[in-house]
């Protein structure tokens, strides 16, 4: 479990592409990694093997490229990090778990003085069960908070902070991004779909 309150910025130094999976090597700032610790990359939670100070690998399935945008991971890309919630740590964000729903598109970015309007679309057709405004979302494993629900996706009013701490100021019109709808709203629908189903 995670908050999506990212700690750092990694470094893709390296990535292997195996038949139906990928390994990619990540520098950090990190100097106490354990081997087998859960880490959110890009908001992707992934297994820590081999850490060492500085660095630490990580196995990336068929799964996940398939549904995530560590597909597109390459050597010099930027990635968000966190490490995973401890108990009795600050939950500063929203619960995340790094089960990333969907990847979605950059539709537009809109300079508002020093913060930057995020305007996100292509999303699934259920996503609109999980969005109300000012809700939370997780953006590459960001916390943020939904400025608006539109039509074709939804809006989002990024600090000054949030850019320069993660690799979202980093991106541009028509970049792929990870989504991961908040999970207490994913439960609620799930249980309202169940009672229905029980009603009928």
């Amino acid at each position: 479990m995670f908050t999506g309150i990212i700690d750092h910025c990694g470094t893709i130094h390296a990535i292997t592409k195996h038949t139906n999976s990928s390994t990619a090597v990540i520098a950090c700032n990190f100097t106490d990694l354990t081997e087998g610790e859960s880490i959110a990359v890009d908001g992707i939670c992934l297994t820590a093997i081999a850490p060492e100070k500085g660095y630490f690998s990580c196995d990336i399935s068929a799964e996940t490229l398939q549904h995530t945008t560590a597909k597109f991971f390459a050597a010099g890309n930027q990635v968000n990090l966190e490490r995973a919630l401890r108990v009795g740590d600050r939950l500063g964000g929203h619960w995340v778990t790094g089960h990333v729903d969907q990847t979605a598109l950059i539709k537009a970015i809109i300079p508002h003085d020093e913060y930057m309007l995020f305007q996100v679309t292509n999303l699934a057709p259920e996503a609109k069960n999980y969005l109300i405004k000012k809700g939370s979302i997780a953006l590459n494993g960001v916390s943020l908070t939904l400025n608006a629900v539109t039509a074709d996706g939804f809006e989002l009013m990024l600090i000054p902070h949030t850019l320069q701490r993660t690799n979202l100021g980093n991106l541009r019109p028509d970049s792929n991004v990870n989504l991961e709808y908040d999970w207490l709203a994913k439960v609620v629908c799930n249980q309202v779909k169940q009672l229905e189903i029980s009603a009928k």
